[in-house]
């Protein structure tokens, strides 16, 4: 009989071949996108692909599930299937020869394949899979034909296996130190002054309550939700950053870095949503943003009169369509390179993100934006608005509960009850605490900053009893608007209901 013959080695010591092969192969690969394609690691561009296929109801899970640590779950699953898929081609090579080396190159050109197919991707995009699975397909062939026989030595194998390995390891480091984009642009980053602001956001007396763990009325950088389809943080070098204005307008218009901070900057505080926040969620937040008025842009430009949406575009490849007129309008909607004080964080969109108040960030708070197409939206359609979620987003009114938690102990007599109220761009007139089914009372509220943030409130429980019980809160805007009970969930265009929290009270 022609051909590799298989072998009854033990299916462990097969997997553990696979499994070796595959640290070879990601260490490669990883080592190849350093040299000649940053953006391209394997992991990363087999993420992104996921992330991209994903339909909302994966999306919903995975950010309900994880929260704002949902792409290091992403990554982690991937690793998890690369190591099972792995000890199967291990098991595979062994018994049924060559169908190992052929998992190894299919992954590698699956891996090309998403390269190939990311927004911006150059020519050499798809070199970092195909060396990784070439590798693979190599490594787990060298690998089983050193898998010992029953009845012979094994710590021979086990030290090619921890070699090949450790040689993995060794090239994914190498390949990490060689990828000094990052911290070249940290450096970068630290190393912006930012002009002196026109106007000084003012946060005016009275606008914070004092009142033990209730979310902060600015909620510092370390702490703001991060929601976005980057499994790897763009690194943009200010000095080669572009906007690009173009579209249905009368003339093009480009600015650069150095242009856009000549400009009048000035602060403004706003707070921004995800959409995917449930009722009574952490995914939202209040900056004080430093910027100029997208508004003042657009009318370089000059928005011909059929246009009624602008899509924004990330260096990544995300877009987002914003109704013309709320950029136009008399709102903060400003292209942003500052927050709280400070440059732009990178995972943030620094040097420029798009700050809008009023709408949920997957139609407006494109970050590392390169891109502003003036269209309408029976012409174009967004990243989300493709996936099924509604063209237009506007912030629905909610509150929440901070104080107090669940599970928090409390003594009978009076008790705080405290958290945050928004409609982004319509405001807060009142709020409401319920105890139990009994009538809902009114909160104190706190100044607010403006319209377009979250308000503090508190309520004093004054004669709370012992057992068990449970707190309601709802809103009223500016508008009359009375925060509905209905539930809905976050698809397609935000949740609603009223946040409830149940306590025990001794």
């Amino acid at each position: 009989m022609s051909g590799p013959q298989p072998r009854r080695t033990g299916r462990w010591r097969e997997a553990l071949a696979g499994v070796a092969a595959a640290a070879v192969a990601a260490g490669l690969g990883e080592l190849a996108a350093a040299v000649a394609a940053p953006e391209s690691g394997p992991v990363v561009v087999v993420g992104a692909a996921l992330v991209d296929l994903a339909p909302p109801w994966a999306k919903d899970a995975a950010i309900g599930l994880f929260g704002t640590a949902d792409k290091l779950a992403l990554i982690g699953g991937i690793l998890l299937v690369l190591l099972a898929v792995s000890g199967a081609a291990g098991v595979l090579e062994a018994r049924r020869p060559p169908w190992g080396r052929v998992v190894f190159i299919a992954l590698g050109v699956v891996g090309a394949v998403a390269a190939a197919t990311r927004s911006g991707a150059g020519p050499l995009a798809v070199l970092p899979s195909l060396v990784a699975g070439a590798a693979g397909a190599l490594a787990v062939t060298l690998l089983v034909r050193r898998l010992p026989e029953p009845d012979q030595n094994r710590r021979r194998f086990l030290a090619w296996a921890g070699g090949s390995a450790a040689l993995g390891l060794l090239a994914a480091l190498a390949g990490t130190a060689l990828q000094t984009g990052r911290r070249a642009v940290q450096a970068l980053r630290d190393a912006v002054v930012l002009p002196r602001p026109t106007t000084t956001a003012i946060i005016p007396a009275g606008a914070a309550l004092d009142v033990d763990g209730l979310t902060p009325l600015i909620t510092p950088n370390a702490d703001f939700y991060r929601i976005d389809t980057a499994l790897r943080v763009p690194e943009i070098d200010p000095s080669g950053w572009r906007l690009r204005i173009h579209g249905l307008v009368a003339r093009e218009v480009t600015i650069t870095w150095d242009e856009l901070l000549a400009l009048p900057l000035a602060e403004s505080t706003t707070t921004l949503a995800c959409v995917s926040n449930e009722v009574g969620g952490s995914l939202i937040g209040t900056a004080v943003w430093l910027g100029h008025p997208i508004r003042e842009l657009l009318a370089r430009a000059e928005p011909t009169a059929e246009a009624d949406m602008v899509l924004s575009r990330s260096i990544d490849g995300f877009t987002a369509s914003t109704p013309l007129a709320v950029l136009q309008d008399d709102r903060d909607a400003i292209l942003a390179v500052g927050m709280n004080g400070e440059p732009l964080p990178l995972e943030h969109g620094f040097p420029v993100r798009m700050v809008v108040p009023g709408l949920y960030g997957y139609v407006s708070a494109t970050k590392w934006v390169t891109e502003l197409e003036v269209t309408r939206f029976d012409e174009a359609s967004a990243y989300w608005t493709d996936r099924g979620w509604s063209e237009r987003g506007p912030v629905k009114l909610s509150s929440r509960i901070d104080v107090p938690r669940r599970g928090q102990a409390l003594t009978a007599g009076r008790i705080v009850v405290a958290g945050v109220a928004w409609h982004q761009h319509v405001g807060i007139a009142a709020v409401d605490v319920q105890i139990d089914d009994g009538p809902w009372r009114p909160a104190r509220l706190a100044t607010a900053i403006s319209a377009d943030t979250w308000v503090q409130w508190r309520y004093d429980w004054a004669d709370a009893s012992a057992g068990s019980h449970t707190l309601r809160v709802r809103a009223t805007s500016a508008d009359g608007e009375v925060q509905t009970a209905v539930e809905q969930g976050v698809v397609p265009d935000g949740a609603t209901g009223l946040h409830t929290v149940d306590v025990e009270v001794g």
